[in-house]
């Protein structure tokens, strides 16, 4: 795995050392870790929110880079079937238009293309990272059925990855109120399925609210303005 020249070292050993527990690229991954050292340095409150963990590697980046600049005060949601991921409707399509359950219908349900991985794996891969085991809070279940019951009241990153369009909106509507102003919103499907990406941009229409979505290969990252 080649890492770009630019990203420091320290970045780099982060991305190095997730790599068993993701399948997010290097600019998604440094996008995560500089989202954690961003609310640290600028004191945002709220907790770290992730919907559609997989084996948690995105949020292992977070909590290194958030160890790494001596901060364990954070709380850390992961929100999860813990059973892979739920079936597309009919919205939920590639980019290039191909039906996202035409795509996987002839893998099984335990596999990696529907990324699957059970509460214990995910659990235990946490073991070896250096962040509170009593911070970490892992609630299973469909977002649609957990969201917003059992999420923070306040959220500094936010991050979105359960691909489809009506989980996706579910997720909006529900937590984007209770991202801290100047927190950190991560779309990790935005740039590749059409249903994630159209639950967006309907709700930036319907809400008002003033995103700039910089680009992350097929992710897309924003602060929400003050």
């Amino acid at each position: 795995m080649k890492i770009p020249t630019d990203i420091d070292e320290e970045a780099a050993a982060i991305i190095r050392a997730v790599q068993p527990y993701t399948m997010t690229n290097i600019e998604k991954l440094y996008a995560v870790i500089m989202a954690a050292r961003y609310v640290t340095r600028y004191d945002i409150p709220g907790a770290v929110v992730e919907c559609g963990v997989w084996r948690g590697g995105s949020v292992h980046a977070i909590a290194r880079a958030l160890d790494a600049v001596g901060s364990h005060e954070r709380d850390v949601y992961l929100f999860d079937t813990f059973e892979g991921m739920t079936e597309p409707g009919p919205r939920d399509k590639r980019g290039d238009g191909r039906p996202a359950a035409e795509l996987l219908a002839s893998y099984d349900k335990t596999s990696r293309v529907w990324a699957y991985a059970s509460l214990e794996d995910v659990q235990e891969g946490f073991h070896e990272v250096p962040y509170p085991a009593e911070k970490l809070h892992f609630i299973k279940g469909p977002v649609e059925e957990t969201v917003p019951s059992q999420a923070p009241e306040r959220i500094a990153v936010l991050r979105l990855d359960t691909d489809w369009y009506e989980s996706t909106a579910h997720e909006l509507t529900h937590l984007y109120e209770r991202l801290s102003p100047g927190g950190v919103l991560l779309l990790d499907d935005y740039g590749w399925w059409q249903g994630s990406r159209e639950a967006v941009d309907e709700f930036i229409a319907r809400t008002g609210a003033r995103l700039y979505l910089a680009r992350t290969g097929s992710g897309r990252v924003a602060i929400k303005p003050e």
